[in-house]
């Protein structure tokens, strides 16, 4: 990657306008040593500002490159940061941050962002993230263990995580360590995702009845049935200091992975947890996408550290998506070609 002495100026508010943004932007500037400022932090969200996601990540970011950085501090709506030197391997716990309203970050996301870093730095690095393992509308320690880590081994990236401590819902305390190899990576062909291999399910529950996981196992077998589908369906209890249960369905192909997940709430049927998780993984199936729009957003860096061409379809192409390539293009004339339009399927190619 080129390094030029310029400032890189983001605003923060552009596209989607939230925590994509960031994580790119600064995992972009310790990957090509440029420094970079992020103006109107998150102000495409309802909780603006620097959030504790974001904190954790850039003092990582900071210890990994001996850098500096500036506004670094819950709720500051810029910051500044400018990587010392290229970015080594680190081990040890990364320090948990709560905002005001106790809210807890997503160690899933945390781990996801610094692991293409971590993986180029030809270092071993082990790490333990606390905080949020499954949430709604985030990304869960199953999806990411089992889709995330699918997808990114196919470009030769080896990490191994571990739900040490489940954590329900953005107030809990769970914990997930990850160990993270020296990587060569290499580009992907993921332009037709040929034969099915594995539809899989994971029930995970703590706290709760036993009938609960049952139920689910039980209906979530009735729905792939129906589909004409096989499919593996394995129930964990986890261990966890609050109470909860989270579906994560999946489906892997030759070249190509996908899935869904569901979390439970007051008032909610396990049954319709089930319904809903396997809806999404099999209406992605129903496309002839190689990946969906989650595991899209979590491959892009490493499609841009990787040697070679890489091209995947995406089923969806998301805003965040979106403005994630528009980020990665502040900082490298890389060549990332999208064809098709927001909200619709889309093929995706990055080459240098």
């Amino acid at each position: 990657m080129p390094k030029a002495s310029a400032l890189v100026v983001i605003d923060g508010s552009f596209g989607e306008g939230g925590g994509a943004l960031i994580r790119t932007a600064l995992c972009m500037a310790a990957i090509t040593q440029q420094g970079v400022r992020i103006e109107n932090l998150r102000a495409g969200t309802r909780f603006a500002g620097l959030d504790s996601e974001d904190l954790i990540l850039l003092n990582a970011l900071t210890s990994m490159t001996s850098g500096e950085s500036a506004g670094a501090t819950l709720g500051s709506t810029w910051i500044s940061f400018l990587p010392g030197k290229w970015p080594k391997g680190i081990s040890g716990t990364l320090p948990s941050v709560k905002t005001d309203s106790n809210r807890v970050p997503n160690a899933p996301v945390i781990l996801s962002a610094l692991m293409p870093v971590l993986a180029k730095t030809q270092m071993y690095s082990s790490l333990l993230a606390e905080g949020e393992t499954y949430g709604v509308h985030s990304l869960s320690y199953d999806y990411f263990a089992n889709v995330t880590m699918h997808a990114q081994r196919a470009f030769g990236l080896y990490a191994y995580p571990t739900l040490e401590a489940a954590g329900f819902g953005r107030e809990s305390s769970g914990e997930v360590s990850i160990d993270v190899e020296p990587s060569v990576l290499n580009g992907i062909q993921w332009s037709d995702r040929g034969g099915l291999k594995t539809v899989q399910a994971v029930v995970a529950s703590s706290g709760v009845s036993p009938n609960m996981a049952d139920r689910a196992t039980s209906h979530l077998k009735k729905l792939a049935q129906t589909a004409n589908l096989p499919i593996e369906v394995v129930h964990n209890e986890v261990a966890s200091k609050t109470s909860g249960i989270f579906i994560t369905t999946w489906a892997t192909y030759e070249r190509g992975v996908g899935g869904g997940g569901a979390m439970g709430g007051r008032g909610i049927r396990v049954e319709m947890l089930a319904q809903n998780a396997f809806t999404q993984t099999f209406e992605w199936m129903s496309s002839n996408a190689t990946v969906d729009p989650f595991v899209a957003d979590q491959i892009l860096l490493t499609a841009v550290l990787a040697e070679g061409e890489t091209t995947f379809k995406v089923s969806r192409l998301t805003q965040r998506f979106l403005t994630t390539v528009w980020v990665v293009k502040q900082f490298t004339p890389i060549h990332i070609t999208v064809r098709g339009s927001e909200g619709n399927p889309g093929t995706v190619t990055v080459r240098r």
